[in-house]
């Protein structure tokens, strides 16, 4: 045992080691960064996923590294597209990694750059294999140019969305599912109570798909100028070899990376040099650092109670609102801030925690600051309740919102536990200290307990929309119903006020607070990030605690302390993401 200890401590001691090499390495090779050439092509790559925002956390920035997130490349494309010394970009581009919302916002940046006279080029090893690249292909149709390696596809054919329904194997296992809903678009526990979809289930999905579909044959047939009966009838004859995408006018040249490189090379200039997205972040000014200020704050991830965190093993976020309500406060008490611009990527969660950030967001408002939600990939039911009381909402055409309902429940295992030979046995006081059990079913007075809960918080929820929207109460009902929307159809039905992206988002906190139009503004980011990985590997080394001493040695054991702490095993992670956090929640939606 002393030894297996003795080594796990060692392979921590490594894993700091390394860490502290990497970033010191990582310093020097960015304080000795060569300036920026007098001609350059910025090199963009779109194949992974873009975060709306960096790691809440320093140390968690230090094990997930500095990840490119959707700001960074909407700040590079903006500053670069009144910058003399880019050209034209370059980006590469994959399969599935960004959200149809996100593609969207990409979408305009790149038209925004072309029309200050620029190139975009695009290229991909291939638009989905043997699969669905509708979302890829939608992006690719705003640039200039596409290339396509010669043993790519292009596999645009339509949109589908599959879901698997586990109430079979529930039944199999002994496995109860007691689960109720407010009202019948509220489909987040289908996939535990159904075998397939119920019809609203299906009406409500097949709406989202031809919503979403609609608007990306209008965006590609745009982008490469087809007729839209035209592109309709080639979807249905999908997917494409690379030279059958050719002679469709689906794709420009066939080629590989070095192929569209040198392309882009020539048509910049035979001296322009190739300078990566964070290179030219670092080199060049971002956008939005002077003028009045307007606070950011990102609200990512499954809504609960408590601070908001990162899991360093698989990236996905928690939006704690302790941390959104302080970061709220912050801005309302900060002098400087003119106005709030709350960015909303959430599928709902905690009814309690949403509870608590729509509070100070109406605080912040009552403080006289104007506060605006962006609406990213998804902002729906507990996402939609945190915003349903600000000034404005901006979302994307095909960022799923509304879901107004509630869900919640409970799973009995007591038939698993007979199945398995488990036993169990509970002593309680009090009439209804049953109603949470996973052994015992609801009782008839905790079935009325439980069933009146739903009702509270369903009509809560209409109240807050009803109020913060500025609709009646039968509007509020026509479109709530646990019915998810896209922005476009959410925008018809007043749930939303305008559709686009952050920019837009910021215009429209500038008119809120009064400030002129075509006024320089500066973003700032609440909770204010904490330290910088370099800040963090100073610590560690013991720099920065004056004296050192007791202080240096905290500092260090802290540090280690956080470490541990992200090495724990990720089914703990998993059980903090998968838990119940409450009933204001909405099904994965992913429209491939």
């Amino acid at each position: 045992m002393r030894r297996v200890i003795v080594g796990f401590f060692a392979s921590i001691g490594f894993v700091v080691f390394a860490l502290v090499l990497l970033s010191a390495l990582w310093l020097f090779v960015a304080s000795h960064e060569k300036p920026l050439a007098e001609q350059n092509v910025l090199l963009v790559d779109l194949t992974q996923p873009l975060p709306e925002g960096a790691p809440d956390d320093g140390i968690e920035r230090v094990l997930l590294g500095e990840l490119t997130s959707l700001r960074d490349v909407l700040d590079a494309i903006e500053r670069a597209r009144s910058d003399p010394r880019v050209g034209g970009l370059v980006a590469r581009l994959g399969d599935g990694a960004i959200g149809t919302a996100q593609a969207q916002e990409l979408r305009d940046a790149v038209a925004l750059f072309r029309a200050k006279g620029k190139f975009a080029f695009g290229y991909a090893d291939s638009f989905g294999e043997l699969g669905s690249g509708m979302r890829s292909y939608y992006l690719a149709s705003a640039f200039d140019e596409i290339w396509l390696q010669p043993v790519g596809e292009v596999g645009i054919a339509g949109l589908r969305l599959e879901m698997p329904f586990f109430r079979g194997m529930l039944d199999k296992l002994g496995i109860e599912p007691r689960f109720d809903h407010r009202e019948e678009f509220k489909t987040a526990m289908n996939t535990l109570t159904e075998t397939k979809m119920t019809p609203a289930h299906r009406e409500e999905t097949e709406s989202l798909l031809r919503s979403v579909y609609d608007q990306m044959v209008a965006g590609i047939a745009e982008g490469r100028r087809l007729d839209q009966p035209r592109l309709r009838s080639l979807i249905d004859q999908g997917p494409f070899t690379a030279q059958q995408a050719v002679d469709a006018h689906l794709v420009d040249h066939l080629g590989y990376r070095d192929d569209a490189v040198a392309a882009a090379r020539v048509r910049a200039g035979e001296n322009a040099s190739l300078v990566s997205l964070r290179r030219y972040l670092a080199n060049a000014d971002r956008p939005h650092q002077s003028g009045p200020t307007i606070a950011v704050i990102y609200g990512t991830g499954l809504i609960t109670r408590g601070d908001s965190s990162t899991s360093p093993l698989s990236g996905s976020r928690i939006m704690g609102a302790d941390t959104i309500a302080r970061a709220f406060r912050q801005a309302a008490e900060d002098t400087s801030v003119r106005a709030i611009l709350f960015r909303i990527d959430s599928p709902g969660g905690s009814a309690t925690a949403s509870e608590t950030i729509w509070r100070e967001a109406v605080r912040a408002r009552e403080a006289g600051k104007p506060v605006v939600v962006s609406m990213g990939n998804v902002a729906g039911s507990g996402g939609y309740y945190i915003a349903a009381g600000v000034d404005k909402i901006v979302a994307e055409p095909a960022s799923l919102t509304g879901s107004i309902g509630v869900v919640g429940g409970k799973v009995l295992l007591g038939g698993l536990s007979e199945k398995l030979g488990i036993t169990w046995d509970a002593a309680e006081i009090g009439r209804n200290a049953s109603i949470d059990s996973i052994i015992d079913d609801f009782t008839p007075q905790e079935r009325e307990r439980f069933e009146r809960s739903l009702d509270y918080v369903y009509d809560v929820f209409k109240q807050r929309v009803a109020a913060g929207r500025k609709l009646g109460a039968n509007a509020v009902e026509e479109i709530a119903k646990g019915r998810v929307w896209t922005g476009e159809d959410a925008k018809t039905r007043g749930l939303v006020d305008a559709l686009g992206g952050f920019d837009t988002a910021i215009a429209l906190a500038k008119q809120a607070a009064g400030i002129a139009a075509d006024s320089e503004v500066s973003l700032k980011t609440f909770p204010p990030p904490s330290e910088t990985p370099a800040a963090i590997i100073a610590r560690l080394l013991g720099r920065g605690a004056p004296g050192g001493g007791e202080q240096s040695a905290a500092a260090r054991l802290a540090v280690l302390d956080r470490i541990l702490a992200a090495l724990q095993p990720v089914a703990e992670r998993l059980e903090l993401a998968t838990a119940p956090a409450g009933s204001l929640t909405m099904p994965p939606l992913d429209l491939r």
